[in-house]
């Protein structure tokens, strides 16, 4: 193998780990010789991709990012929010994206809470991501509907209490099932947003 390929593979293996650990352990519990440990490395070799374990958490972030672009692509998605199809296709794409990514949430939720950095690192993350769909609430205003705040104050209610509902749901608080939660989301969001019911 090549030596730039053994490199990725070992940066791809050490960002499993991590994810592994952190979901079992949580971000603070875990140390950087756990995860070298788990992901079958010499303990050095993690300062060969990453200077902290914060760095890490830093890789895992911009993967959130890069995977959060991929929904705009697909040719399902419409950015109408005045049609319920398209809340509820934003509502269960981010329902999944939490299932596969919940771990490196988590993550970077308690990485927050010690480190200033990091929180506002996660808040500019949370930010940006909000912006990008702001556009489909314009939708809702040009019809004649009045939105619950701004647009970004919207866009960021529907994305907390979908993440919220996401992360209760996970942990087994609900007696719904994944469609039940799905569906009882889109209804509430798209009321909330829109005023009206479907």
């Amino acid at each position: 193998m090549k030596r730039k390929e053994k490199a990725a593979e070992t940066e791809a293996a050490l960002k499993a780990a991590a994810q592994r650990l952190f979901a079992t352990r949580g971000y603070l519990n875990t140390k950087i010789t756990d995860i070298t440990a788990e992901a079958g490395r010499a303990a050095g070799s993690f300062y060969n991709h990453f200077a902290s374990k914060e760095e890490l958490l830093e890789s895992l972030l911009a993967d959130l990012e890069a995977a959060g672009d991929e929904t705009v692509d697909h040719p399902e998605h419409s950015p109408d929010f005045t049609d319920p199809a398209a809340v509820r296709f934003h509502v269960a794409g981010y329902w999944h994206f939490y299932a596969e990514h919940a771990a490196t949430l988590r993550a970077l939720r308690q990485a927050a809470q010690v480190n200033e950095d990091f929180a506002r690192k996660l808040n500019e993350f949370t930010r940006v991501q909000n912006e990008e769909i702001t556009d489909h609430v314009d939708y809702v205003t040009e019809a004649g509907h009045r939105l619950p705040g701004s647009p970004l104050a919207s866009v960021t209610l529907m994305t907390a209490v979908v993440d919220s509902f996401a992360q209760l749901w996970h942990d087994g608080v609900t007696d719904l099932t994944e469609d039940e939660a799905i569906e009882a989301l889109t209804r509430f969001v798209y009321r909330g947003i829109s005023g009206r019911d479907y």
